[in-house]
């Protein structure tokens, strides 16, 4: 990849993004005790087995420090290289967009583990939105770097690796590029740094409850009693049915 030379690109971002995320935190403890007090102490135990939350995030909700606590990243995401490396939060600019892409990866954990049966009735689903403002971004969808790497491929992520490495030592704090499993292309913004979370808690949360299969995907919302069908294709993109 050629050098893009950061600086020349960096501006300002400010934008409320959306992260769809499974609703088990709470369920998954809650079955396998039998008061709430009980479940408190389970999961303080658990809290305690944990990394502890870097400082710069500790006063922001678990929804959005999650990423940022974990410091070995068991395999490369698009802007996270595989290892001992920093915390990268993903967001969408539009909602069907997070939709999508979490959609895409449970669809690949279970493609990754065909043992794994799929989910027999529909999984609730929150949808988180954080309002971010940044100093120093960069926007991969602009014109002028369209062509200094390959932002949007669905499988490789070398060139968008190398570009976070290289920005972040320049202080970037988000990154803005296109969705690579959206058909309509919507946005994407990968939130480096804990500081560009404006507000510490959700501004907005919507539910969802999404249906999986081999071949068909439903999405509803219960929130905005809106319901959307993907076909799986063979491509990195889900197509509206």
């Amino acid at each position: 990849m050629p050098p893009v030379h950061p600086p020349d690109h960096f501006a300002p971002y400010r934008g409320n993004l959306w992260r769809v995320i499974e609703g088990q935190y709470r369920a998954s403890t809650m079955r396998i005790v039998d008061t709430d007090s009980e479940q408190s102490v389970l999961e303080d135990v658990l809290e305690a087995a944990k990394p502890p939350v870097p400082a710069p995030c500790q006063h922001l909700d678990y929804q959005f420090w999650s990423p940022f606590r974990y410091g070995r990243y068991p395999r490369a995401s698009r802007f996270r290289r595989a290892g001992p490396t920093p915390g990268v939060w993903y967001g969408s600019e539009d909602v069907l967009t997070a939709v999508a892409e979490s959609i895409w990866g449970s669809l690949a954990f279970f493609s990754a583990s065909p043992d794994t049966p799929m989910p027999r009735w529909p999984v609730e689903h929150t949808a988180v939105m954080a309002d971010i403002r940044v100093d120093i971004a960069i926007d991969l969808t602009q014109p002028e770097m369209a062509d200094q790497g390959h932002w949007d491929d669905p499988d490789d992520y070398g060139d968008c690796l190398d570009l976070a490495d290289e920005v972040r030592t320049q202080g970037c704090q988000a990154i803005r590029y296109t969705s690579a499993r959206h058909p309509d292309r919507g946005a994407n913004v990968a939130v480096l740094d804990c500081a560009g979370f404006a507000q510490p808690a959700p501004i907005s949360t919507q539910t969802w409850h999404l249906m999986l299969t081999p071949k068909l995907v439903r999405a509803h919302c219960e929130t905005l009693r809106q319901r959307h069908q993907f076909v799986v294709g063979e491509t990195a993109l889900l197509h509206p049915f």
